[in-house]
């Protein structure tokens, strides 16, 4: 039906979250129509984020330095580690002003029944955990939705189970 070209644009656009067929179309259309400019700021764009950004070896945030900024923060507390699902819910609380610890993003959840847990940070906050001994609390900050519930119970167990004197 369409060109090779903007079919491979709107299956590229399909992989995005909650972006279906038409919404899919609606963007390949959008960028055709509205000229090689905004295109070219676009690629740009995508570009510079493929270039620049990095995944903060201790927190697993994306920035442009590695560590972020808040992991290279001397001034924050040491002692707590808020663990949150993904980069966005980091960013949620540090607008609020009120936390002031360190973070870990787990880039996900446990969702029941899957397979997909090697692809969450899991391995590297135990990693993390155990090197940083003057943790006192953990704050486990997900959605109270099944898959949320099951990511704080298995990591509130396993993180017991190596250091009881941490506060969950």
């Amino acid at each position: 039906m369409y060109s090779k070209s903007i079919q491979h644009l709107i299956s590229a656009f399909r992989k995005l979250p909650s972006v279906g067929q038409r919404t899919a179309e609606r963007f390949a259309f959008y960028l055709l129509k509205s000229g090689k400019k905004e295109v070219a700021e676009i690629t740009l764009a995508l570009k510079e984020l493929i270039d620049n950004v990095k995944s903060c070896e201790q927190c697993w945030d994306f920035g442009d330095t590695n560590p972020c900024a808040i992991c290279a923060n001397k001034n924050r507390d040491q002692s707590v580690i808020c663990i949150v699902c993904e980069p966005q819910d980091m960013h949620v609380i540090e607008r609020t002003g009120i936390f002031g610890g360190l973070y870990h993003v787990l880039r996900g959840v446990i969702e029941p029944g899957s397979d997909d847990m090697d692809k969450l940070k899991i391995k590297e906050l135990f990693a993390r955990l155990e090197k940083n001994t003057g943790l006192k609390e953990i704050i486990l900050a997900f959605s109270p939705d099944l898959p949320g519930e099951t990511t704080m119970l298995f990591l509130e167990k396993k993180i017991k189970e190596k250091n009881p004197a941490i506060s969950v």
